[in-house]
C-alpha cells in the first residue's frame, strides 16, 4: 500500500481527512538516522502537515514548527497541497525509556510552542501560534487549530517504530466540524473514535485512508473523496545551495578558501549534501564579483 491521503464529508456538516505515511516516514527517519522517538516525532509532524495541507489550493504549502525545550530541540516540516513533505529532527540521536510502553514524545519535545505558517500566494504568508499542550504532537495541532484557526478539530497521529528501528506503519486522521454541524452527527462520530485503536494499529492491519474513514464515520452517509499519492520529496538543489554561497559575500567564500579550499553544504531537510571544490568556489567568487 503506497503512502496517500483522502477526503470525506458527512450530511450533517463535517469533513475528514486521513493518510497513510508509512513509506515516507520511514524515508526520512533513513535520511536523518533518526532514533526510534526521533522518528515518531518527526513522522507525526510531516503527516500532521500533509493532513492541512490537504486543504490548501494547488501551488500552496504548510510550515509546522514544534518548538520545545525536550532534548529533540526543533521540529520543522513543509508540506505541499501537491502530496510532497519534508522534515527534519534537529537532534535525531535521541533515546528515552518507555512510558507506559509508548514511546515518550511528549517528554522529548517537552514545553513551548507551536507554530504554523500558510503560503498561500499573497504577499505575506500567514502564521499563526499557540502553546504546546502535551508535545505529543496531535493534540498540539488540535487545540492549534481551535486557538488560533477557530477550527474545532480531532487529530490522531501515529508512528510504529519496531526495535531495528524500522518504521512499519505510520499515519493520522484529522475531523473537523464545519459551521452548523449537526450535534447528533458529532456525538455519533465522537464515539466511534473512542472506539478505534491506535491510528498505527489501524495502519499496521491493512486499512488504507479510505478504510479509515469508513471506521470514524460508521454508521453516517459518508462521500468519500479520490485519493492522491504522498512522498517524501525535497526542494533543494545545486542552484539553491550556490545562491546561498553567494549571499554569504566575497570575503567570507575567501575565508573558505584559505581555511579549507573547499565546502560542503547539508540541506537540514533532507540531508542531502552537496560539494563545492576551489575552482567551484572561485567560480562563485566571480558571480559575486560580476553583481
Amino acid at each position: 500500500m503506497g503512502d496517500h491521503i483522502t477526503r470525506a464529508t458527512i450530511v450533517g456538516g463535517v469533513r475528514a481527512f486521513a493518510a497513510v505515511t508509512t513509506t515516507l516516514v520511514e524515508e526520512a527517519r533513513k535520511r536523518h538516522d533518526c532514533y526510534p522517538v526521533a522518528a515518531a516525532a518527526l513522522g507525526r509532524t510531516m503527516t500532521g502537515a500533509l493532513l492541512l495541507a490537504a486543504n490548501l489550493k494547488t501551488n500552496e504549502s504548510i510550515t509546522i514548527k514544534i518548538s520545545g525545550d525536550g532534548s529533540l530541540g526543533e521540529v520543522v516540516t513543509d508540506a505541499h497541497a501537491n502530496g510532497s513533505v519534508r522534515g527534519y529532527v534537529k537532534n535525531p540521536h535521541v533515546h528515552l525509556p518507555l512510558r507506559e510502553g509508548k514511546l515518550d514524545v511528549g517528554h522529548a519535545v517537552g514545553k513551548g510552542q507551536i507554530s504554523v505558517t500558510r503560503f498561500t500566494g499573497l504577499k505575506q504568508p500567514f502564521t499563526g501560534s499557540a502553546e504546546l499542550v502535551s508535545g505529543e504532537i496531535a493534540e498540539d495541532i488540535t487545540n492549534y487549530l481551535y486557538i488560533s484557526e477557530q477550527t474545532p478539530s480531532t487529530v490522531a497521529l501515529g508512528v510504529l517504530v519496531q526495535p531495528d528501528m524500522i518504521v512499519t506503519a505510520a499515519g493520522g486522521f484529522m475531523v473537523q466540524a464545519l459551521p452548523n454541524a449537526d450535534d447528533e452527527v458529532l456525538s455519533k462520530i465522537e464515539k466511534n473514535i473512542a472506539l478505534l485503536p491506535s491510528i498505527s494499529q489501524l495502519i499496521s492491519e491493512g486499512l488504507d485512508a479510505a478504510g479509515i474513514i469508513n471506521r470514524i464515520f460508521a454508521g453516517l452517509a459518508v462521500t468519500i473523496y479520490e485519493e492522491f499519492p504522498l512522498e517524501f520529496k525535497c526542494t533543494c538543489s545545486l542552484e539553491k545551495v550556490q545562491k546561498v554561497l553567494v549571499s554569504l559575500g566575497a570575503e567570507e567564500i575567501n575565508d573558505i578558501l584559505a581555511e579549507d579550499g573547499e565546502a560542503e553544504v547539508c540541506c537540514p531537510f533532507c540531508s542531502a549534501k552537496y560539494q563545492f571544490n576551489k575552482s567551484s568556489l572561485e567560480e562563485i567568487i566571480d558571480i559575486i564579483e560580476k553583481q
